[in-house]
């Protein structure tokens, strides 16, 4: 396959990064598996272009991504509105979308949501790191040079022309998640749910919390009721594995929803955000209100296998296109 240069990066906005599903296997060593935040907006951004759905996308944060076209070329955009636009106008997400060269693609500002995703037909060319394209931002490797987009940065695609006939494919309107101010995540308690009392897990499941500012890809800071524990328990424990979506409580009694960026945690858990609704997480930002609702693990089966089901079903769509 031809690498061909496919975009120039005229502004990097305020966190962009190559992102792909992630690199696993590699806690033991205390490598974190990165990836992107909402894997399910991420998925159909690829599919969109005609990708496998692992291939890098750009995770862009908020806003002030300013991207301009090198070649002709297929491209996606998925996730929050962040008001994307091609040449000033607007762009419809959930689309693919075919640029021409010279072309520039931007990110305005929030609308909903946090975070987007841009596929690019032939992915992003850049060599895996532990199996993966992912930026691991906190250690500085995989993506470009394990850092954020900056000024001035050329992506590079794999024979980008072989995706131009993938534009127009459209993501159906009714399978897109909302992403209001409020969040609503399913749990499941434990593994350590025990060591808090009945009034702290009535306090968990029954109260609102505000996303804090001190909130990033490594977890998500929530502020509300305390959160209380059994008093002949310690504030914290032995360190231990953590997997992105763990809520721990730290002494303050204040919930943290980990996310991709570390492995291990060294206070409680009272519960853990099941895998259906982990990439909504992606989507939280400061000031959003995060509440939480027990389900059994047989719902959490059902709701991994309703999401899965429409990723497959659009699959299904797009290959008996002509």
């Amino acid at each position: 396959m031809a690498t061909v240069e496919t975009f120039e990066v005229v502004a990097p906005g305020l966190l962009t990064s190559v992102q792909d599903k992630g690199r696993f296997g590699y806690g033991r060593f205390g490598v974190a598996p990165s990836g992107a935040l909402d894997s399910f907006s991420f998925r159909v951004a690829n599919l969109l272009v005609g990708n496998p759905e692992n291939e890098a996308c750009l995770e862009i944060t908020l806003m002030g991504l300013k991207l301009k076209a090198l070649t002709v070329v297929a491209i996606a955009v998925t996730g929050a509105d962040l008001q994307a636009c091609s040449n000033d106008k607007p762009l419809d997400m959930w689309t693919s979308w075919i640029l021409g060269k010279g072309d520039t693609v931007s990110f305005r500002g929030l609308k909903g949501g946090c975070r987007s995703y841009l596929a690019i037909g032939g992915g992003i060319s850049l060599p895996e790191v532990m199996g993966s394209k992912s930026t691991n931002l906190s250690s500085k490797f995989g993506g470009l040079d394990g850092r954020p987009l900056q000024k001035g940065d050329i992506l590079s695609s794999n024979s980008p022309y072989l995706h131009l006939k993938t534009g127009g494919s459209t993501f159906p309107q009714a399978w897109i998640p909302p992403y209001g101010k409020e969040r609503h995540l399913r749990v499941i308690l434990g593994p350590q749910d025990d060591q808090f009392t009945e009034k702290g897990k009535k306090t968990f499941l029954g109260s609102p919390y505000q996303v804090s500012p001190d909130s990033d890809r490594t977890g998500i800071r929530l502020t509300g009721p305390m959160i209380e524990r059994r008093p002949e328990v310690s504030e914290s424990i032995i360190s231990e594995g953590v997997i992105s979506g763990t809520i721990q409580v730290p002494g303050d009694g204040q919930p943290i929803i980990i996310l991709v960026e570390t492995v291990t945690g060294g206070y409680r858990k009272i519960a853990t955000v099941i895998t259906a609704d982990l990439p909504l997480l992606g989507q939280v930002k400061p000031g959003d209100t995060v509440t939480f609702k027990q389900v059994s693990l047989d719902d959490a089966y059902e709701a991994l296998r309703e999401m899965e089901g429409r990723i497959k079903g659009f699959k299904e769509g797009i290959s008996t296109l002509p």
